[in-house]
């Protein structure tokens, strides 16, 4: 570990922390000549719009999770879209969903007849907080989403109380955390359905690409039906589905391009490896920050036996009051001056967007979101204050895909400065704006 760094900052004209070349550490996702090869299989064969590597890669993906069955889809919205389907989600159902997210998590119920009740978020964890779920719950509610933050898994043994006792499902987004744990089982395999992007930004990257995965045969024949008619056969074993089969019941087409089910084959066989060699760059670049006031790693005690899965658009956690108020986005821009980009927030809580208080997409007469539910859900809205103002208590690291403890050091170093020099930074600290992030901040939306 380096010593600590009190040099002037380089806001101030003082030198950079940050000097070395980082090469390829942040170069995602890793392509080599294998995935070349297996792309250009499919595409000489002519078999982009066939099934068989997906299959394939869906087997893949079974043995990967030790799950029952495993569904690939075009992205992650419509493995989302077909988890709520296959959950049985519907006309005037809702559904509960963290308002800290990306749209895809819950917009899709509106496709549905369904609408979304947002429910706040741990400080701590930034994934939804299973003590603000209960109260939530209406006549109607049919699925709580569960997203696994930044990497970070969710605290499911109480939501899978809350769901058992109320006869809920549980979806969890696994889109942020391929490859994550939760007290040794393994993310997307605790509730009823997982359903996770693997776009090109994600950790497991195969180019677009989604996954939906689950032990209930009834909710894989129900996704299978929204937007997989081809596949949609006589052999379905749901009575209420077989009068149906070869039909396009959801009347999408949601099959998976086989170019990225080809790469995806080949991530998948390296995952593991990759995964580790992140998680030991980030627990590396984090243990060099523990003593440091102000900033903790938005991570996972290995003690409990959970782990963050990819490390997904990765971020750390800021307390101001350790730092004399200092404001996160005054914090950024001085640690932006010695070398690294870091930007304050996370995606702006979507209770506040418009799509979802009062736009009609559907020519309804009445906002969407309330257009089909039986109270109006935007009530709820008003009591969500971890994610109105967790903005101004979280920021960007470097997401590493390599462990190369000399340039990482240097990152933390621009981290440990700022921080240890944070006196000099107050008097020309204009203090957080009112409102400040997108309502997407993440990596290659």
């Amino acid at each position: 570990m380096t010593a600590t760094t009190t040099n002037k900052l380089a806001l101030f004209g003082g030198p950079k922390a940050i000097t070395l070349d980082p090469g390829d550490l942040f170069t995602w996702p890793i392509i080599t000549e294998e995935d070349e090869a297996a792309a250009l299989d499919v595409l000489r064969r002519g078999a982009m719009s066939d099934s068989d590597v997906t299959m394939k890669f869906e087997d893949d993906f079974r043995a990967w999770l030790g799950v029952k069955h495993a569904l690939g889809f075009n992205n992650g919205t419509s493995a989302l879209q077909a988890a709520m389907f296959g959950c049985g989600v519907g006309s005037g159902d809702e559904i509960i969903c963290p308002s800290i997210t990306y749209w895809a998590s819950g917009l899709p119920s509106f496709s549905l007849g369904a609408t979304v009740v947002f429910a706040d978020i741990d400080p701590e964890t930034l994934c939804i907080n299973p003590n603000d779920i209960e109260h939530r719950i209406g006549p109607n509610t049919k699925a709580i989403v569960v997203v696994h933050y930044y990497g970070y898994p969710a605290d499911m043994d109480p939501i899978m109380e809350i769901a058992r006792k109320h006869n809920l499902k549980v979806i969890e987004d696994v889109s942020h955390a391929q490859g994550g744990i939760y007290k040794g089982r393994k993310l997307g395999t605790i509730g009823d359905v997982g359903a996770m992007s693997m776009m090109s930004g994600k950790a497991l990257a195969i180019g677009e690409g989604g996954m939906l995965v689950t032990n209930d045969l009834d909710i894989y024949e129900r996704a299978l039906t929204l937007g997989h008619y081809e596949r949609f056969k006589a052999s379905i074993h749901s009575d209420k589905l077989k009068p149906y089969a070869g039909l396009p019941l959801g009347g999408y087409k949601y099959r998976m391009h086989q170019v990225s089910a080809a790469v995806g084959r080949v991530q998948l066989r390296h995952y593991e490896e990759r995964n580790a060699e992140i998680a030991r760059a980030m627990n590396y670049f984090w243990d060099l920050l523990e003593s440091v006031p102000g900033l903790r790693g938005h991570r996972t005690d290995p003690k409990t036996g959970s782990f963050n899965g990819g490390w997904y658009s990765a971020r750390g956690l800021y307390s101001p009051e350790e730092l004399g108020g200092l404001s996160v986005t005054r914090f950024c821009e001085a640690v932006r001056a010695e070398g690294f980009a870091a930007s304050p927030g996370v995606n702006r809580p979507l209770h506040q967007h418009p799509l979802f208080k009062d736009a009609d997409v559907y020519a309804q007469g009445k906002p969407t979101r309330i257009a089909e539910a039986g109270r109006d859900v935007r009530a709820l809205d008003d009591d969500l204050p971890v994610s109105e103002g967790i903005a101004t208590r979280v920021f960007t690291v470097p997401w590493f895909k390599h462990y190369r403890p000399d340039v990482i050091e240097e990152y933390a170093n621009a981290f440990r400065k700022t921080a240890e020099n944070y006196l000099e930074l107050l008097p020309g600290d204009p203090g957080n704006p009112a409102v400040f992030g997108g309502w997407s901040t993440f990596i290659h939306k």
